[in-house]
């Protein structure tokens, strides 16, 4: 390959992955033409993106961003999985097709800096999204404030029940006890 060709490829991955900060690695060796395309369609309908990758001159684009802990893991026919809300929901669907197409292999990921080995991604895929995350912390912080409200005012309740009693019998013209 010629060097001005290299240079287009690299200047292609730069605008390509640029603010890429998250993503995975696959292997689609050996999956047929239609499972590829099925992939590619299914990923598609969910904002996820994949991409073939040139090795050499992936680890050298990758060596510069968030993506540089992949370069270890770029090896053999690899791919770049990235894009929906996050990496996780990409593990999430990357496994899930995995079930679907077996010859479709995962070689690792990266999330905020940190690597998981094809191993770990299935792990990775059972971390909560920032959203489920944000949702569980507000989930926890309103619980207890929900305790508090629902004692505060079942006491109240309790009162303006007994006071509604009161005002029934006194209009009915009936007599009030005392209870010890």
């Amino acid at each position: 390959m010629s060097k001005p060709v290299k240079e287009m490829i690299m200047r292609m991955y730069r605008e390509k992955f640029a603010g890429v900060n998250d993503a995975l690695l696959v292997d689609i060796r050996g999956v047929d033409a239609h499972q590829n395309k099925a992939l590619r369609s299914n990923l598609a309908a969910k904002q996820i993106r994949i991409t073939v990758v040139k090795n050499h001159l992936a680890r050298k684009v990758f060596s510069d961003t968030a993506l540089a802990p992949l370069n270890d893991l770029i090896e053999g026919p690899t791919a770049l999985v990235y894009g929906g809300e996050s990496v996780v929901n990409v593990a999430r669907e990357i496994i899930e097709q995995i079930k679907k197409i077996e010859k479709l292999q995962v070689k690792g990921a990266v999330m905020e800096g940190t690597v998981f080995g094809a191993a770990e991604v299935e792990r990775l895929s059972k971390f909560p999204t920032r959203h489920e995350a944000q949702a569980q912390v507000i989930q926890l912080l309103l619980s207890p404030a929900g305790n508090v409200i629902g004692a505060a005012t079942s006491a109240g309740a309790n009162i303006a029940g007994i006071l509604k009693t009161m005002v029934e019998k006194l209009e009915k013209g009936e007599e009030i006890k005392q209870v010890a």
